[in-house]
């Protein structure tokens, strides 16, 4: 698989933030993040917040370690903690199964879509769709920086990106990794989790800033 190179790059634009959350008390930092049609989800470092994107106030807490990605399907929160997925009854909060996450602990975006989890691999610059009941990888993508959030929406391909005080939300080609379009974080404001609320808007975890962002997501454009 051929991987996207600087020549292969879209033209940047600057993202344009709606709003910034937090930090949230306790919350020293966000790593995952996910939408559930009412809430954003946002992983901390000991549990997860569903947050009112209009109010910006914690609904509720699950107690949960949370390392990185975060991703909803519908019924369950998947979260990954060290070198696993666990599997979360969202209505409860219960563990219900666990699986092993690809990158061995070195995981980072997570993503749900097609009946498949998606998983950033940060440092390796790679997308792996994984089997949600075994952990098992059915195919990879690869790109040209490193790989923190992970989303789909209307059949397109995005992850955030951050590497010392440069960060972008991109969307890629899920065939070949070739970069479609590039969203500009201003200097020193960083993408960790990334999800989009299936509408207009994605919603980026800031990372150890403890704040979440909401950032427009752009209608008006060539689909390459």
């Amino acid at each position: 698989m051929k991987v996207a190179t600087e020549s292969r790059l879209a033209p940047a634009h600057a993202a344009e933030i709606v709003r910034e959350y937090g930090p949230f008390p306790g919350a020293a930092k966000i790593a995952g993040v996910t939408h559930d049609g009412h809430n954003v989800w946002a992983a901390t470092p000991e549990a997860l917040l569903a947050i009112d994107p209009a109010s910006g106030e914690t609904r509720r807490r699950i107690a949960q370690a949370c390392d990185a990605g975060t991703a909803f399907d519908g019924k369950y929160l998947y979260q990954i903690a060290e070198a696993r997925i666990s599997k979360i009854d969202a209505a409860t909060g219960a563990v219900v199964a666990t699986i092993p996450a690809p990158g061995q602990g070195k995981d980072s975006g997570l993503a749900w879509a097609e009946g498949s989890l998606w998983v950033g691999q940060y440092r390796d610059r790679k997308i792996h769709q994984i089997d949600p009941e075994t952990g098992k990888i059915l195919r990879t993508i690869e790109t040209n920086r490193f790989v923190t959030g992970v989303t789909w929406v209307d059949g397109e391909l995005w992850h955030g990106t951050w590497e010392g005080d440069e960060s972008e939300i991109r969307r890629i080609d899920p065939q070949d990794g070739t970069v479609l379009e590039r969203l500009q974080m201003p200097p020193g404001t960083g993408v960790s989790g990334l999800e989009s609320d299936g509408a207009g808007l994605f919603y980026a975890g800031g990372g150890e800033s403890g704040k979440l962002r909401a950032i427009r997501r752009p209608t008006s454009r060539s689909k390459s």
